[in-house]
């Protein structure tokens, strides 16, 4: 039988806390350790929206990263939309890490039309964060989804190619159409899934090149727009969150017979551009026309 012992020196009870506190195994303490408070986020969602209200996603957005991640500098998100009548259309939606330099990691628009029930990207995330995506229908209403990534020092991860490599194949695109289930282009009206890749460095200005170990000036992708014939079905004003060879994947209503083309833009002034025919199937990469 154990004796009870009345602590009147709080100091004594703090110490002998953490004296035996610390013989309990590590699991114990990391299994009751949640994600802390957003403080962060209380203080930095005026900057981003304003007085604007953010309502819970209820369902109209979700996000997917991981829980702790391999690579922090390649940290992969996946967004799903529901655009039905009650929810209403999705027509931009913000991703935020909250613990980054620099927290807001893209604004991506859809089109109209486009449908886009689903986005995939990678991001850096340069400490143990917040990630969060908040989406804005068309009524103004804002949604949004969080989850917490275990990752740090993204932001300043060495780049994995060489300066010289990624100045050759600056710009170069590869556009990937994933197979309809039924093959053909007539099939391909609804739900197309498409993956856009484009070589850049996408250098966030935190990283040191490791042999003059002087930081490597910022110079990422700011700007991108996919469409199709005329009919816009994303865009995005990007900053230096978003890794090297920024890559998306998503989910939208594709029309036959008309050409994506896609125009992308980086903080030195360089512009990058290309189209390629609707196919069922296939990658496809192009030299960048700029």
């Amino acid at each position: 039988m154990f004796a009870t012992i009345e602590l009147r020196n709080p100091l004594v009870a703090v110490v002998l806390f953490a004296f035996f506190g610390s013989a309990l195994p590590f699991p114990v303490w990391a299994q009751n350790a949640g994600p802390p408070e957003s403080t962060t986020w209380n203080s930095l969602k005026g900057d981003v929206f304003e007085q604007k209200s953010i309502e819970a996603a209820n369902g109209i957005v979700t996000i997917d990263a991981p829980k702790r991640a391999e690579d922090a500098a390649i940290v992969p998100v996946d967004l799903h939309f529901k655009t039905d009548a009650a929810s209403g259309r999705i027509k931009a939606v913000t991703l935020i890490v909250d613990e980054n330099p620099s927290p807001v990691a893209a604004v991506f628009k859809f089109g109209p039309d486009a449908g886009v029930t689903h986005l995939a990207t990678r991001l850096r995330v340069n400490a143990y964060s917040y990630v969060r995506a908040i989406a804005e229908t068309e009524d103004g209403k804002l949604h949004m989804a969080e989850t917490y990534v275990k990752a740090s020092g993204g932001c300043s991860a060495p780049a994995m190619k060489n300066t010289d490599e990624a100045l050759a194949n600056l710009g170069k695109m590869k556009l990937r159409v994933f197979p309809a289930k039924t093959m053909g282009l007539a099939s391909m009206t609804r739900a197309t899934e498409m993956q856009l890749m484009i070589r850049h460095p996408n250098n966030s200005g935190l990283q040191m090149d490791q042999v003059t170990r002087y930081y490597i000036p910022a110079h990422f992708i700011q700007g991108l727009t996919v469409s199709q014939g005329n009919r816009l079905i994303m865009s995005m004003e990007g900053g230096i969150s978003i890794s090297e060879d920024p890559n998306f994947r998503f989910e939208f209503d594709a029309k036959p017979g008309e050409d994506i083309k896609v125009e992308a833009a980086d903080t030195e002034g360089k512009k990058f551009r290309d189209e390629w025919p609707l196919e069922s199937s296939g990658l496809q990469e192009s030299k960048p026309r700029i």
